[in-house]
């Protein structure tokens, strides 16, 4: 890989990142999940290292880079067959909204922690109704003298009851309009009106999906992050570094299912040559290694433009990163699975349950139609059918 494509410290930190990805393993992973615990062997010396805050500023105890370098974390731990999703939400979507937005009192009291990995947070913005249609929640908060009170429900929110408190999107009144606008609010795990319930997934995986309910939630005027009025800004700040975690945490995932698939096809031997020296073999597995890069190559592009302050360019490429990872890792993990023929339903050779978890990055955090929907409005001009 060319330094002119990535920097020699871009390259020194995926080779770091994977190997410890390497000490835990695809194995590690299954077996948490399996256990129905988290991976907090994992998680710990992620942070110990320094790797799950690398986003966040120096000042909060981060690394001071960007989501260039927190994506290549995510990236190299999936190839290594163990990422980790809270990853994408904790100090991607959580630490960049704060770090942005938040109040010094809100830094300091959640960035440490996040980039330590002591404290986590999810991120509650799906609803029932609304799906990938943020302009339809209806998660409302109104204030109350000096507080707030939000009521609403939210769906397929990651992590929950781990997590320490959820960055939870709702809509307030706007004075001036009447009409409603985003707002995101810190809601305490323990927060009285705050339940929560499990939605069980044929997905097996550490990271549980959780529908949430506030009701008649209560909290102080400091659980609003930034500014009221700042509405979508806020909201995109951090949906488009959700978009590039998400990007990385599938090709990561392609990768793994390749190299399981090319390490198989040089070895297996059914006539005289390795199955690999066989053309339907090969040229498969080729196609799905270019379209992985590819996949890099536009991920590389949303995280530097997210990271130099460019947020319409970063949408666009996030966007079309998120669409072309998600793509090319359900086909190289189909591909892997076939190359093994029945081994690739096995447990031992760990690529079955892939099946189902390379389609995570097709629905969320936004499905693929609506990527298309955005490109073709967006970029190319065309009008809305909605």
């Amino acid at each position: 890989m060319s330094t002119v494509v990535e920097t020699e410290e871009h390259q020194a930190l995926r080779s770091a990142v994977a190997a410890l990805g390497k000490r835990y393993g695809r194995e590690y992973l299954a077996r948490v999940a399996r256990e129905g615990g988290h991976p907090d062997e994992l998680w710990a010396d992620a942070a110990k290292l320094g790797y799950l805050g690398v986003n966040l500023p120096e000042e909060y105890g981060g690394g001071g880079g960007g989501i260039a370098e927190l994506s290549i974390v995510l990236e190299e731990l999936g190839a290594a067959g163990c990422p980790l999703l809270m990853m994408v939400v904790s100090p991607a979507i959580c630490g960049t909204v704060i770090s942005r937005f938040g109040t010094e009192a809100q830094k300091r009291t959640w960035l440490p922690g996040l980039a330590d990995g002591t404290r986590t947070m999810a991120f509650g913005i799906t609803e029932p109704d609304a799906g990938s249609n943020s302009h339809r929640i209806t998660t409302t908060a109104r204030r109350d003298g000096d507080d707030w009170v939000l009521n609403g429900r939210k769906v397929f929110i990651s992590g929950v009851d781990i997590a320490d408190a959820t960055l939870i999107v709702s809509r307030t009144e706007d004075a001036r309009t009447g009409s409603l606008k985003p707002c995101l609010f810190i809601v305490p795990r323990e927060t009285p009106g705050f339940s929560r319930s499990l939605i069980v997934m044929e997905l097996q995986a550490a990271e549980k999906q959780w529908e949430l309910v506030l009701d008649e939630v209560r909290l102080p005027a400091d659980a609003l992050v930034g500014d009221e009025d700042a509405g979508l800004l806020q909201l995109f700040a951090g949906l488009n570094p959700e978009r590039i975690m998400t990007a990385a945490f599938a090709i990561g995932m392609g990768r793994y299912a390749l190299a399981k698939a090319v390490d198989y096809a040089k070895t297996r031997r059914v006539w005289k040559e390795p199955i690999g020296a066989h053309q339907a073999i090969a040229h498969p597995l080729a196609q799905s290694h270019i379209e992985l890069e590819l996949a890099r190559l536009m991920t590389r592009k949303a995280a530097a433009l997210y990271d130099a302050g460019d947020d319409m360019g970063a949408g666009e490429a996030a966007n079309m990163a998120k669409y072309a990872a998600a793509e090319a890792c359900v086909r190289a993990v189909d591909q892997s699975v076939h190359t093994l023929g029945g081994n690739g339903l096995t447990r031992e050779y760990g690529l079955a349950s892939l099946i189902t978890a390379s389609r995570v990055a097709r629905i969320a955090p936004v499905s693929r139609e609506m990527i298309l929907n955005f490109v073709s409005h967006q970029t190319l001009g065309l009008p809305k059918s909605y």
